[in-house]
């Protein structure tokens, strides 16, 4: 797809974008509420120092602050889950995936369309606010399982042409950035004390944020034991595995590669530069290069660059935003 589309051809692609990047930050949340349901129940710690971590992260403290008060389970999930007032909430991400979803059903399958609204009609339901506080876990497993049925449709039933590779790409990079998150709360924010490092706490600390990638499986099969070095690597730099931030990173250039048709290794515009760098620097980096500034530090590197790859997308490709978008 040239750079030199029409306002129609934009719209289109900019949507598709968006909706994919929508439900990938759905799933996230998700994963970001479950793995402190998890810590919650191996750590001695208190309810407000377990819970006012996920505020924190969202930059949106104050406006959690002055809308639900102090950060208990409940009010963090209302807060993150059912806030239609709040943009990053899952019901406001699936009302404007649905609002793309709606915009492009001559693109789209009508089985995504069909994911899609069923989705956000099921979060949207008082059965599953009830289930959301009832039973956590259940009610997060499902929104998790609803966002990956709707990249498996998206994969089964469209086109792998310029619309999928679109779909794709906003995919991987949502995925990505909050791979990083979810790494970074643990390290940065959610130890309560620096005498629990090295300790069984840490370990089971690093187990929950393993499990919220539905990682631990996998990360099992190639290492032995739980270690902040390896479970590091395994977020961050491995190849093979689907949340990995290397792996995100490596798709989502396919994917734009494959909307320009620049050959890889070049950049014929600012997205495929910024994108193909910082593939690059996860390429040649390792371990230690990453843990030795902090990795806090690196993590938050990482997003700015992200947010810098999605600027880019948007700046090549996009000449409006579609409905509901924006970060």
């Amino acid at each position: 797809m040239a750079i030199e589309h029409t306002a129609m051809l934009s719209r289109v692609a900019a949507s598709i974008y968006w909706m994919s990047r929508y439900v990938e930050r759905v799933e996230n949340i998700a994963r970001f509420i479950d793995v402190n349901l998890h810590l919650m129940l191996d750590l001695p710690v208190d309810t407000r120092q377990q819970w006012e971590p996920l505020v924190t992260v969202t930059g949106d403290h104050e406006l959690f602050a002055g809308r639900h008060g102090e950060p208990s389970r409940d009010n963090v999930i209302e807060f993150l889950t059912f806030d239609a007032q709040y943009g990053n909430s899952i019901v406001s991400c699936l009302r404007k995936a649905r609002e793309n979803a709606r915009s492009v059903r001559e693109v789209i399958s009508s089985e995504m369309w069909e994911c899609v609204n069923e989705f956000y009609l099921f979060v949207t339901s008082a059965a599953a606010r009830a289930s959301a506080y009832n039973d956590p876990h259940s009610f997060f497993n499902t929104v998790k399982l609803s966002s990956q049925k709707f990249v498996g449709i998206g994969d089964g039933t469209m086109s792998h042409g310029e619309g999928w590779h679109f779909l794709r790409l906003g995919g991987f990079i949502e995925r990505a950035e909050k791979t990083s998150r979810i790494v970074d709360v643990k390290f940065f924010i959610l130890l309560p004390r620096v005498e629990y490092v090295g300790t069984p706490y840490d370990s089971i600390q690093w187990a929950a944020v393993l499990k919220s990638a539905s990682a631990l499986e996998m990360y099992r099969k190639r290492y032995h034991r739980i270690s902040l070095k390896q479970v590091v690597d395994f977020l961050v730099l491995n190849r093979q595995f689907p949340r990995a931030i290397r792996y995100c990173l490596v798709a989502a250039e396919e994917s734009l590669h494959a909307i320009t048709s620049s050959p890889p290794g070049t950049f014929s515009n600012e997205a495929e530069r910024r994108l193909g760098r910082l593939r690059a620097e996860l390429d040649y980096s390792d371990i230690d290069e990453i843990l030795e500034p902090g990795l806090h530090a690196y993590l938050d590197s990482l997003q700015t660059k992200l947010n810098a790859v999605d600027d880019a997308v948007f700046n090549t490709f996009f000449a409006l935003r579609p409905p509901g978008s924006g970060t």
